[in-house]
């Protein structure tokens, strides 16, 4: 176990200061999250150095499709979240009632010996909400840098400014999951407003962290042609149009089992409707490989880099920039 890094004495009990939820917690009880254990007045991480997955990927599964191609990562995920998602996809190792699990011991230096030896110079934080493990995440990532190893971290951005900016030096790359900017149906959705998401990627963007954008479109959820504009004006609005935005299609899943796939076509509307609306780069995730895939030059709209799933056929990039107009396409590609 490790003393969680944020927390305070509140009203006879321990105040969680890692996200939102401001989880208080009475001695011998967990908060939310199910990773915060208060014991005799201190408040501790229960799931430190203990992940339940451990796996090498593609940094393109992540999804990042303009940072470090065709580079490995390796990913680290933990249990439990501080979201209750009806469509989560991990929910045997996130949601409550599915938390048993067989856990590696991991230390931070031994995520280092393990890229070293791997040949590997990524680390994502993933599969789980990094959040509830982030002082497992500092750490790695605190370690890693002395190693010129870079960081990345796949979440839902449900955390606080004040935890998250001290992070920052130890990031290099972001996803962030943004399920919605209308409130109502995040908070239906996931069981919270998506103000402290919205806020999450203010953050990353002024810090120059490179950022990703997950969308997932889900039947009778997310499909809507206002619901995508709403997204999109928000993302413009804010200065991210520069940054990829990836409309991943749902599957049926845990408490949302019951819909259907969403078909491809309300996809590709929704991707239409972003680039018309000032999103440079849009792709389509989880459908198999597509035109959506490749990579378009946003000045002369010719294909730049060409995919088939996670493997690059094609980069046609001379300097990260355009061969065919000049224009530098954003992204970190070396």
């Amino acid at each position: 176990m490790k003393e969680v890094l944020y927390y305070r004495s509140k009203e006879h009990a321990l105040e969680c200061l890692i996200c939102p939820r401001a989880c208080l917690i009475a001695d011998g009880k967990k908060g939310y999250c199910l990773n915060k254990h208060h014991i005799n007045g201190k408040l501790y991480a229960t799931n430190y150095g203990k992940p339940c997955a451990v796996n090498i990927d593609p940094i393109e599964k992540k999804p990042l499709l303009h940072y470090k191609p065709q580079t490995y990562t390796l990913s680290l995920g933990t249990t439990g979240c501080n979201m209750r998602c009806k469509n989560c996809q991990n929910a045997s190792i996130s949601q409550p009632g599915f938390q048993a699990q067989n856990n590696y011991e991991l230390l931070p230096e031994d995520v280092v010996k393990l890229c070293l030896s791997k040949k590997i110079n990524t680390i994502s934080f993933t599969y789980n909400e990094p959040a509830v493990f982030y002082e497992y995440m500092y750490d790695v990532a605190h370690y890693s840098k002395s190693y010129h190893i870079s960081n990345v971290m796949v979440s839902n951005g449900f955390i606080n400014p004040v935890p998250l900016k001290a992070l920052l030096p130890y990031i290099d790359a972001a996803n962030i999951d943004l399920k919605t900017v209308d409130a109502t149906t995040h908070y239906k959705l996931t069981g919270v407003y998506p103000d402290a998401v919205k806020n999450t990627l203010k953050i990353l963007k002024n810090a120059g962290v490179w950022i990703e954008i997950t969308h997932l479109v889900i039947p009778e959820w997310t499909d809507k042609t206002e619901s995508v504009k709403q997204l999109c004006d928000w993302l413009t609005r804010n200065g991210f149009s520069s940054y990829p935005l990836h409309f991943s299609r749902f599957h049926p899943t845990y408490k949302l089992s019951h819909l259907p796939i969403t078909p491809l076509d309300v996809l590709e509307a929704a991707r239409n409707i972003a680039l018309k609306m000032g999103m440079k780069y849009v792709y389509i995730g989880n459908v198999p490989s597509n035109e959506a895939s490749h990579t378009y030059c946003p000045a002369c709209r010719k294909k730049v880099v060409e995919r088939n799933s996670y493997n690059i056929l094609h980069n046609h990039l001379r300097k990260a920039c355009c061969p065919y107009c000049g224009f530098k396409v954003d992204g970190i590609w070396a």
